[in-house]
């Protein structure tokens, strides 16, 4: 709640004001049934002369007017709950956010888009439901509950501990759902929940992989063993640890007389020979009124205590994301004067692995040059080209650039150094114009229209219907793999970054595409350095250098040529590359 209330800011007296005026609604609305037990005692004390019971009127009116009163305070007490709710909920957001924005790039490898939109925007909405309902709820359901408990020991203690035996009971059943090792069950169900998020995440985006190859939604293991294990908590919860308590809960709290009865009709004798049996009666009466309202009193508490509850365990999911370390920024921040890039004895290992990706890493790309990383699958070759713009930290050595550890670059001059072309690109749903222009915000019309020119996007422009200014995403134009990749190299040249890091931005490609996308390479890597990631080798026989890479380790190093002849592992790589191309598919009767 703290924590929370830090979030609400200034609303929080909202907060503070909404909790005073429920618990004022919540006594103002006991009070009716005070009027009610009036009127009653009234007639009882009259009986059977009914028409001498003349406050009858007055106590309804009185009824009403406390009824209409509570409802009122209620609405304003939930009209300020609500508003310092939203604003924590956007606080949330908008803070989680901004650290997103601090945390390394490869945080957000790490961890899937659904995720992170399931722990952030629908974990700050429970937040919503305990600040706006539940927290005052309690609260007036507190403030009742005292009141009820004094007066009901003023009439009669022992018609009163009946009355409370319910509540007793309740309190016991909720706490056996709730409390100790069923909070940690709730923190369980809320992990399955952000699994299946995930999962059902990565399903959606590969539909039309399933739909191509004609496969049904079982070929997604982890979603329906996300959906399974989601389906496993939430049935033991509801059947194990909730069913047996939640019915006596229930039993007890609806049926509060159980108790009352069999205490009524041990003291009644009492009453009889006292010569008290009338106000036995109108006590009694009152009793019986105010059993009706512990039912609704406890199930309250109930729903209250299940929503802090989820709240808590929604902390706890905002907290793996607000709690990310961000990225060092250094206090005096130094600025290169040069664009070479250097690997010196680097080693990197990933959080929670027990292999290190990279182990005594160094080699040295001068500007003008191309370097391309080559090798098996695992090998560490992406790992290396995200270590230059600090998607991570290394774990021992250093990366240079211009003679300068990225450490101690300033992120901003450091991302203005580096363009990336990653072979999973990424278009916003904005126009194609907007979509080039994220790499320069303030760059004209026309410089826009020449990056396309040169990323040889004029056929994606000319064929589409509003040019440069049409919609792409959901309600707009969809491009196919190799013109997407296209319209990610306009975006390089665009922000003309002396640094190109290629990722395998071929590999979606079909050959048209790729023809054309080498041109635009050509034009973007002119004079500047350039590492280059590449699978097919084809690409990289004209590279200054081409660094080897395999199982974290550097094996080799030099140009094609050099390499092709030493005979070792690039060497066998190019053998079995060129076998490839001359694979070919035979019909079954050349068999």
């Amino acid at each position: 709640m703290k924590l929370l209330l830090e979030y609400a800011g200034s609303h929080r007296k909202l907060t503070y004001l909404g909790l005073m005026l429920s618990a004022v609604a919540m006594i103002l609305g006991m009070l009716p049934y005070i009027c009610i037990w009036l009127a009653a005692r009234d007639l009882i004390v009259v009986a059977p002369n009914w028409t001498q019971a003349e406050s009858i009127g007055k106590y309804g009116w009185l009824a009403f007017a406390f009824a209409a009163a509570g409802i009122i305070i209620y609405f304003l007490a939930l009209m300020c709950t609500h508003l310092s709710a939203f604003r924590t909920a956007s606080n949330i957001r908008k803070q989680g956010v901004a650290h997103l924005m601090k945390v390394p790039l490869g945080f957000f490898d790490e961890n899937a888009s659904g995720l992170l939109r399931n722990r952030l925007d629908g974990a700050a909405a429970e937040t919503e439901t305990l600040l706006a309902h539940n927290l005052a709820d309690i609260v007036g359901t507190i403030a009742m509950l005292i009141s009820m408990i004094v007066l009901m020991l003023v009439f009669d203690w022992r018609m009163g501990l009946a009355c409370l035996m319910a509540a007793v009971i309740s309190i016991i059943a909720m706490f056996s759902m709730m409390g100790g090792e069923r909070a940690e069950l709730m923190a369980k169900y809320q992990a399955a929940q952000d699994r299946m998020s995930k999962a059902g995440t990565e399903y959606v985006r590969g539909i039309p992989v399933v739909k191509v190859f004609q496969q049904t939604v079982y070929s997604f293991k982890a979603f329906q063993k996300a959906i399974e294990d989601y389906s496993k908590i939430a049935e033991h919860f509801q059947n194990d640890v909730c069913r047996v308590p939640q019915s006596i809960n229930l039993t007890f709290t609806e049926g509060a007389f159980v108790f009352l009865v069999p205490v009524a009709l041990l003291i009644a004798p009492e009453a009889l020979s006292a010569g008290s049996f009338a106000g036995f009666v109108t006590d009694f009466a009152f009793y019986v009124v105010f059993s009706a309202i512990i039912s609704t009193a406890l199930a309250k508490i109930m729903f209250a205590a299940s929503g802090t509850m989820l709240a808590d365990t929604a902390m706890g999911r905002i907290a793996t994301i607000t709690d990310a370390a961000e990225q060092t920024v250094p206090e005096n921040p130094k600025v290169p004067d040069e664009n070479r890039v250097e690997f010196k004895d680097v080693s990197f290992t990933y959080h929670g692995a027990s292999v290190s990706a990279l182990e005594h890493v160094s080699f040295l790309a001068q500007p003008g040059q191309t370097v391309a990383l080559v090798g098996p699958s695992g090998g560490g070759k992406t790992t290396a080209a995200s270590l230059i713009p600090r998607f991570w930290d290394v774990s021992s050595g250093a990366v240079e650039v211009g003679g300068v550890d990225v450490r101690a670059i300033d992120p901003h001059v450091l991302m203005s150094k580096v363009a990336f072309v990653f072979q999973n690109t990424k278009l916003f749903k904005a126009s194609i114009l907007e979509n080039v222009r994220i790499a320069r915000p303030d760059a004209a019309r026309d410089e826009v229209e020449a990056a396309l020119d040169t990323a040889q996007c004029r056929d994606i422009i000319e064929k589409l219907p509003d040019g440069m200014d049409t919609m792409l995403g959901s309600e707009g134009t969809y491009l196919s793999g190799g013109e997407q990749q296209r319209i990610a190299l306009a975006r390089a040249i665009l922000k003309n970054a002396p640094i190109v890091v290629l990722d395998e931005a071929t590999a979606f490609a079909d050959p048209e595409n790729e023809v054309l996308i080498q041109k635009a390479f050509a034009k973007l890597m002119k004079d500047r350095t350039v590492i280059m990631i590449a699978h097919r080798l084809s690409t990289v026989i004209g590279a200054d250098k081409i660094i080897v890479l395999d199982e974290g380790h550097v094996v080799e190093q030099g140009t094609h040529a050099e390499l092709k002849s030493a005979g070792g592992l690039y060497a066998r790589m190019w053998t079995e590359y060129n076998q490839s191309l001359k694979w070919k598919i035979q019909s079954g009767e050349a068999n």
